[in-house]
């Protein structure tokens, strides 16, 4: 049943500090049949003063979804996770580790600090688009997310 709404646009935050990665990403969710826009910063520190809209990121959005890499400079994935997760104005926006690190470590440090999924990307571009959609489609379609 349509209600004649439009249907809101999604928010995408991309915290990646590989401008390689960015762009496929970017290309693989403009092919995505639910309206998005993907921003992105390169390093954690930035990703923090985002999300809490500090300097020059006032006006930022709310995003609906991270993806966050792990190995970031200035502030690691890792910190920005437990920031975003210790932070009662941050913590119910879905977090998806995008990373290359397979390290069990890694992953288990990643739920320990509350990450709503952990995907290792895939250095094959098919593949890669193929995890794009997947958490494109599970989380921007079926899912239902807080409101902002």
């Amino acid at each position: 049943m349509s209600t004649g709404t439009a249907e809101k646009l999604r928010t995408i935050f991309l915290v990646e500090d590989n401008k390689a990665d960015v762009r496929l990403v970017e290309e693989a969710l403009k092919r995505s049949t639910i309206p998005n826009q993907v921003l992105s910063v390169r390093n954690g520190m930035d990703a923090i003063a985002f999300l809490r809209q500090e300097g020059e990121y006032t006006d930022a959005p709310h995003p609906d979804l991270i993806l966050l890499d792990l190995n970031l400079p200035k502030k690691d994935g890792r910190e920005v996770l437990a920031e975003i997760k210790a932070d009662p104005q941050l913590r119910r926006i879905p977090v998806v580790i995008l990373t290359t690190s397979k390290n069990e470590e890694d992953i288990c440090h990643s739920y320990d600090l509350h990450v709503n999924c952990y995907i290792t990307k895939s250095r094959n571009l098919s593949q890669l688009f193929q995890i794009v959609k997947g958490i494109e489609e599970f989380w921007l379609s079926t899912v239902t997310l807080p409101v902002n």
